[in-house]
């Protein structure tokens, strides 16, 4: 992965070729940004950019060698750590290790790919990924040991918040005594989830959406997508490469996400002094309940943000919505005045707490249900 690739970030991009010339290298450093705004491609092509010595110029020269292992991913001082689960093939004691093959493929085939996406490569999609105590000890062996070709050592973490206590307590100690030339790359979209002991030992990169204009010119260039369309769609991407990349192929999970949104709403309307309802809805969550976690969490998060897309339509705020519904009889415009002051503070409160505690692996069921019937009154709470 080269920073040619890279779509968009030119400021971020010269900063970390800058301290790289210089030798200025910050031995521990967090991305932060969104899902699909190139954190990962960024953190790899900043490692090929490290170990190969490259100049502006990249990929030219004695250097060819090198950036050739990193272009599959296969250079021996270039480790990654990542969320892992047990399937099929690794029965127990999960580690990255055990599943690189699988990642360079999943890596090369999309780099702005979101942890869901990962489980569902993984056929465990039901499971929810970790980096756990056993991961820390692999980490601990890939540091203490020389680096191979006499050069720097580095590690990106992917999806850092993800470590466990053990696993982050680890870490801790690396960052605060780091082996000789070792760099850490963390990448996290949360930053909030990772413990502020190693948040204040890293310098943090911040990394914006990506903007509608690099999504539609990628599109034209790298999927000789239509004009007209790509612009249609990096105005729904919402600044997420990965995103677009599921809108032009239409498997977007967010389909089945609308479809039981809206059957959410609707029962949730029609429950308020209808007692009868209330079957619908839990049937509904006992449906929700049967998929994996990572499913839960992430349609939870899709009403998030199909919510503040309703506020931000209800007030006015045109420019940006650019959530477009498929559902026939479904109208955005008809469902945003029921969002509003009011009402939107109680409603992510309602949904950031079913995602805390599905996370921690609470009863599915009950956690959906009493979201919904909390769901019912605050939809029918007037503005004024």
């Amino acid at each position: 992965m080269l920073f040619k690739d890279i779509i968009g970030l030119e400021n971020i991009k010269a900063h970390l070729t800058k301290t790289a010339e210089q030798g200025r290298i910050p031995h521990a450093q967090l991305f932060v940004g969104n899902e699909g705004t190139g954190t990962l491609a960024t953190a790899i092509a900043y490692a090929q950019y490290i170990l190969c010595q490259n100049t502006n110029a990249e990929n030219i020269g004695t250097n060819e060698a090198c950036n050739l292992k990193c272009n599959k991913l296969s250079h021996p001082d270039l480790h990654f750590t990542f969320p892992v689960t047990t399937t099929d093939k690794i029965k127990k004691n999960p580690v990255s290790n055990l599943f690189l093959k699988e990642w360079r493929e999943f890596i090369t085939q999309n780099p702005y790919a979101n942890l869901f996406d990962w489980l569902q490569f993984l056929g465990a999609e039901k499971k929810q990924g970790i980096i756990g105590k056993d991961e820390a000890l692999e980490i601990t062996k890939k540091l203490s040991l020389k680096s191979f070709e006499g050069g720097y050592k580095i590690l990106i973490i992917w999806m850092a918040e993800k470590m466990n206590s053990t696993a982050a307590n680890k870490l801790l100690k690396l960052i605060e005594e780091p082996p000789e030339k070792t760099v850490l790359l963390l990448i996290a979209e949360e930053e909030e989830q990772i413990i502020k002991t190693i948040l204040s030992r890293c310098q943090i990169l911040y990394f914006p959406k990506i903007s509608e204009e690099n999504i539609t010119k990628t599109l034209i260039e790298r999927k000789n997508i239509e004009q007209k369309l790509a612009v249609k769609i990096a105005h729904q991407a919402n600044g997420s490469w990965n995103k677009a990349l599921h809108l032009v192929k239409h498997d977007s999970k967010e389909n089945i996400f609308e479809t039981w949104f809206i059957i959410w709403i609707r029962a949730a309307f029609k429950a308020r002094g209808n007692a009868a309802v209330i079957e619908e809805l839990i049937n509904w969550s006992n449906e929700i309940a049967k998929t994996g976690r990572e499913t839960q969490k992430q349609f939870l998060q899709y009403c998030l943000h199909f919510f503040r897309q309703a506020l931000l339509l209800n007030y006015k705020a045109n420019k940006l919505v650019y959530l477009e519904t498929k559902t026939s009889k479904f109208d955005l415009k008809n469902f945003a005045p029921f969002i509003h002051g009011k009402n939107i503070v109680a409603i992510n409160k309602i949904l950031n707490d079913a995602i805390y505690h599905i996370e921690r692996n609470g009863n599915a069921k009950i956690i959906l249900l009493d979201s919904s019937i909390k769901l019912t009154r605050l939809l029918h709470t007037k503005e004024i």
